[in-house]
């Protein structure tokens, strides 16, 4: 049942991040999350619109994120979805450079020295999987010294009043259970239903206004 999605990228894409400066990597008290909101606010080329986004740190991923599913094929390359949709990689926007490239070479010492800035990446709901919009070196780097690189990811959030949609659905079809359950008769196994229960709907509470949002479509200028 898996798909195979064709993707063909264009050339010319430019990183809506300046290089980072070899005293800033070095800098341990570097706040990269706010440096990377800051740049994306101020670019004229970055893929911020209308609504509410996150920036996150990760510093680990699944097995395969970084291997397999790390794109290196350039322009053409073939994503291998998974049943269901979505595909789970990293999807470069640039040809990579050679590990032996100068910046990439300056960039390994980094990588060994610990000093390494993260790889900006963007979460794409439709892929289930991330674009590198800053960082490309810096992931050849990191990978080229056997280390996965550190990553700021960026990810849109459902507005409030999905959200709140959402919570209220949520609510609804936890007071129907607790209505179920208090028809029992109360036990040591009722209680223990009953907390999971609780814990279960706080839980699922507390990450809707931060859970990943679908990333929207728009046609082409020229198309529109």
């Amino acid at each position: 049942c898996c798909r195979e999605l064709h993707l063909r990228r264009l050339p010319g894409y430019r990183s809506p991040l300046p290089p980072p400066r070899a005293a800033s990597m070095r800098d341990p008290a570097a706040d990269w999350r706010h440096r990377c909101a800051r740049r994306l606010e101020d670019s004229p080329h970055g893929p911020l619109h209308d609504g509410r986004w996150s920036l996150t740190a990760r510093a680990s991923f699944a097995p395969g994120i970084w291997t397999e599913d790390f794109v290196r094929d350039w322009p053409d390359t073939v994503l291998e979805l998974l049943c269901g949709g979505g595909w789970h990689g990293v999807l470069p926007l640039r040809p990579l450079s050679p590990p032996d490239a100068p910046r990439v070479k300056a960039y390994r010492k980094h990588a060994r020295d610990g000093t390494l800035a993260p790889v900006l990446l963007w979460w794409v709901s439709f892929l289930d999987g991330w674009l590198i919009l800053d960082g490309h070196d810096r992931a050849v780097a990191a990978l080229a010294e056997g280390t996965e690189p550190a990553c700021v990811i960026l990810a849109r959030l459902p507005d409030e009043s999905e959200w709140r949609r959402t919570a209220d659905a949520v609510a609804e079809g936890h007071a129907e259970r607790m209505s179920r359950l208090s028809e029992r008769p109360a036990g040591p196994g009722t209680e223990r239903q009953r907390a999971a229960l609780e814990r279960g709907y706080t839980d699922a509470l507390a990450t809707l206004p931060y859970d990943e949002a679908p990333t929207p479509l728009w046609p082409p200028a020229d198309d529109a």
